[in-house]
């Protein structure tokens, strides 16, 4: 049986990271403002920033970048994060081990010097260090003094445009899918992967392009207790994409908010999914199976900045019925996906979401009357420093139905009519969080909900009992 799930996904991540065709929400162009080029002074003379992914090999010391005290332009540091301590906020910042002479990471002629002290109203930013896993953002407030591992400081927490000023940031960069954490909630679960240099991961590695991550899963559900054993329920699938985190930043001037801001996530996926069998019936809320977490914490270097980008997914099934109806379906879906917030001054953080999304089925057949539906669905979130930002529910689903009518006449002779029917279809919902204050912008007031969107398309039908195959893709 192959399988049937997308979304997130998301996105993230994430989400997601999924959206769907025909959302109302505002989109996000993509550019920080015309005739801005990577590497190009933006407009007015401030900063603009590259965005890529940051170098995350053995030998790369942990990014960090601090804006002194008083300037508006962050700098690269030979300084690093030893160690952080969340309840008391207090760190230790020392000198970064120089790598060997010669080497790839070896520093220029200009970065052997000593850093400079770090001083009370530094912001520093810095990649995970030990006691900061997802990364640390803050502003010195006190400069402790020396110790053997280094200075000791007090911090507080800051935001994004007390790190990058003025500048101006705009880029999407790629997830190594080999870096994502998966914990597997049940039996039945494979994780794939396939990345740059031919690495492959996995049962299904060698079949997926470059930069893909796929999730398997083949699990039983609960059966009808009158249902023969040949009507045994299961639902199998997979999700495949290749999800990109987007980030752009436009500074104003120093302590104020950004005039403009977005994060997300985006990508390609496909997916297969199946669903068969007499499904028990649900009994109060539709039941939500998750079978596996994913966690990834991606560096991106907006110029000196490392910024972690933290993309959660957990993908589950979910199955509705009435203990009717015995269904037999496979399905494809294939699509793209983008979702996150967007921010410009006077109109605040609004939601993104955007997908195409193209299925059929591979088989349909219907016994019986009843309704049934599946999906294998995925909730998604996209945040920066540990902080969830951006949070999607998006599932791709089975449905299905059938009415059988039976009659007898006085001569004995009997006969059975009905029609059924299969469609395919996902439902989106998500929000914004508070969080997503870290960029500098005023705190909202509420969380904002993406928007519970709602598609549904045919995909077959024909007389109960009998089998039928139609294309369909959504309206």
């Amino acid at each position: 049986m192959r399988t049937f799930a997308q979304r997130l996904l998301l996105p993230g991540l994430t989400t997601l990271a999924l959206a769907t065709a025909g959302c109302s929400s505002p989109a996000h162009t993509g550019s920080t403002g015309p005739g801005t080029s990577p590497g190009a002074p933006a407009a007015g003379g401030s900063q603009h920033l590259e965005v890529a992914a940051a170098a995350q090999g053995p030998a790369d010391p942990t990014p960090l970048a601090r804006t002194a005290t008083g300037e508006g332009r962050p700098e690269k540091s030979s300084l690093r994060v030893a160690s952080y301590d969340q309840n008391s906020r207090r760190a230790v910042i020392a000198a970064a081990p120089k790598p060997p002479k010669g080497g790839r990471n070896a520093p220029s002629d200009d970065s052997s010097a000593p850093a400079k002290p770090v001083a009370v109203g530094d912001v520093i930013a810095s990649a995970p260090a030990p006691g900061a896993p997802d990364g640390l953002l803050a502003k010195v407030t006190e400069v402790v003094g020396k110790t053997d591992r280094g200075t000791e400081v007090k911090t507080a927490p800051t935001t994004l445009s007390a790190a990058l000023g003025e500048a101006k940031a705009d880029g999407k960069v790629k997830v190594d899918p080999s870096a994502m954490v998966v914990e597997p909630l049940m039996k039945g679960v494979t994780f794939s992967w396939a990345k740059g240099e031919g690495a492959r991961f996995g049962p299904e590695g060698a079949k997926l392009p470059l930069g893909n991550l796929r999730l398997d899963v083949n699990a039983a559900v609960d059966t009808a207790k009158d249902a023969p054993a040949s009507a045994g329920a299961s639902v199998s699938g997979f999700v495949q994409l290749a999800p990109q985190v987007e980030f752009s930043y436009t500074g104003t001037k120093i302590g104020s908010a950004p005039s403009a801001a977005f994060l997300g996530m985006s990508g390609d996926w496909s997916s297969q999914w199946a669903l068969k069998g007499r499904a028990a019936a649900s009994t109060g809320a539709p039941k939500r199976i998750p079978f596996a977490k994913l966690h990834s914490a991606p560096v991106i270097q907006v110029g000196p900045v490392p910024v972690v980008v933290n993309l959660d997914l957990t993908t589950y099934i979910q199955v509705e019925a009435d203990g009717q109806v015995t269904l037999d379906v496979e399905q494809d879906v294939q699509g793209d996906f983008r979702v996150g917030g967007s921010y410009a001054t006077g109109k605040g953080w609004q939601p993104v979401s955007t997908s195409a999304v193209h299925s059929s089925p591979v088989k349909a057949t219907v016994a019986a009357a009843g309704r049934v539906k599946g999906a294998l669905g995925a909730e998604a979130s996209v945040g920066l420093y540990g902080a969830v930002g951006v949070g999607a529910d998006f599932a791709p689903y089975l449905r299905g139905e059938a009415d059988a009518k039976a009659s007898a006449s006085s001569d004995g002779k009997t006969s059975v009519s009905g029609a059924w029917a299969l469609y395919g279809g996902f439902d989106l919902n998500g929000q914004l969080h508070l969080q997503l204050s870290l960029f500098g912008t005023p705190v909202l007031e509420r969380r904002i909900p993406l928007g519970s969107l709602h598609r549904e398309w045919p995909l077959a039908g024909g007389a109960a009992g009998r089998q039928g195959a139609a294309s369909g893709s959504p309206r």
